[in-house]
């Protein structure tokens, strides 16, 4: 079951805003962990890197393929998750929990109106496009 209070991408990346904190949490999405199947290494951004919408911020490796990993918003990484780096289970056990992979401090709160709902995601997933 996919939370109600994520926003996704195409690329298959999460996206909870915490309005408290004013951080956006991103993660990989349970149905793109399962398309790569074994994975066998995390890369990161380091704190403080000023992440773009649509780029590459980190690369996973799994037995199948290497991926980038795209930012969903655009702003600065403030926390990244070394636990999922180093404990990989995490990413088919919670993938939307303790699996979160980078927060970011927002630019454009705005940008996130651009990401799909989970509803729409659940179609998406289901779709040509999506099974590549």
């Amino acid at each position: 079951m996919i939370p109600q209070d994520l926003k996704f991408s195409k690329s298959h990346e999460w996206a909870r805003f915490d309005k408290e904190a004013n951080t956006v949490t991103v993660g990989l999405s349970a149905f793109a962990v399962e398309q790569l199947g074994d994975i066998v290494f995390v890369e990161l951004p380091e704190v403080g890197q000023a992440v773009t919408a649509e780029s590459p911020f980190g690369v996973i490796e799994s037995v199948k393929a290497a991926v980038d990993l795209y930012a969903p918003i655009s702003g600065e990484v403030v926390e990244i998750n070394q636990t999922v780096a180093e404990q990989l289970d995490l990413l088919s056990s919670d993938p939307y929990g303790q699996a979160w992979m980078i927060k970011i401090t927002p630019r454009d709160l705005a940008q996130l109106d651009t990401l799909m709902s989970p509803a729409d995601y659940e179609t998406f997933i289901k779709s040509p496009e999506a099974q590549h």
